[in-house]
């Protein structure tokens, strides 16, 4: 990597924990909402800090995110399953969702990242410990009971960053985050986010498209068709990621 990469990520994650302090009042509250069991002004409170901080990360990128299908997310709480090309997505997810609350199914290395994981944790996120299956259930079961709660959950079903254009493979059974309390389940495709910095290894600007599929409902769904859930999501997050490709790729040749 040149010398002018590296300087680019320096001055990026300089910026990332300077911006933190912007939102340090709104944590403050959210822990206070979240103490005294208010969770709708806890909500409240964390799609603030979750808009500002996701805009400020989006605008410090010079991401140009284009986004169609806002409007088939419902008001209730949700379970987004989004497929994972880089370290952009969650900051896309926040214009998303336009100062809604989501909390992620996050991998535990996250934990260790200091200053971040307070913001991780505050926002109603858990961890997955991937060689622990019992702390991973315990995780998963305290995202249900956040759900039970009102609160929204974000999944990249993946598992990990594809890194590039990309699909893996979607985690079988993990909907059941969404299958047991009976939520609305919304795919989200997004292509070209990993130009932002995977694809070079620094930060630079990009654009990228997201799609919002119309919402699945889960509530009183039949085992059978539960556990072939996860199928059809990826399905449809491949089929319209490959639609997106066609359309970059046609763009890229005029």
């Amino acid at each position: 990597m040149k010398l002018s990469g590296i300087w680019k990520n320096i001055k990026f994650i300089a910026f990332a924990y300077w911006d933190v302090r912007r939102v340090r009042k709104t944590q403050k509250l959210i822990r206070q909402y979240k103490a005294a069991g208010q969770y709708d002004l806890e909500r409240e409170q964390i799609g603030i800090l979750q808009d500002t901080w996701g805009r400020g990360i989006v605008d410090h990128l010079g991401a140009d995110i284009h986004i169609v299908g806002r409007e088939n997310i419902p008001p209730e709480p949700v379970v987004i399953v989004a497929n994972h090309q880089g370290y952009g997505d969650i900051p896309i997810l926040t214009l998303i969702m336009q100062g809604r609350q989501f909390g992620c199914v996050s991998k535990e290395e996250l934990e260790k990242v200091p200053v971040f994981h307070g913001i991780i944790e505050d926002v109603r996120s858990v961890y997955i410990r991937r060689n622990d299956a019992r702390a991973s259930l315990r995780s998963i079961e305290t995202a249900i009971e956040y759900l039970n709660q009102g609160f929204s959950m974000a999944i990249f079903h993946e598992g990990t960053r594809s890194r590039g254009p990309e699909l893996g493979t979607f985690k079988k059974g993990s909907l059941r985050l969404a299958t047991k309390p009976g939520v609305p389940v919304v795919p989200v495709t997004i292509s070209g986010s990993y130009h932002c910095f995977e694809e070079k290894g620094y930060v630079r600007p990009a654009r990228v498209e997201v799609y919002v599929h119309p919402p699945i409902e889960t509530k009183d769904m039949e085992r059978k068709e539960a556990s072939n859930l996860a199928a059809g999501v990826e399905e449809i997050i491949r089929k319209k990621l490959l639609e997106l490709q066609a359309a970059e790729a046609q763009r890229e040749g005029e």
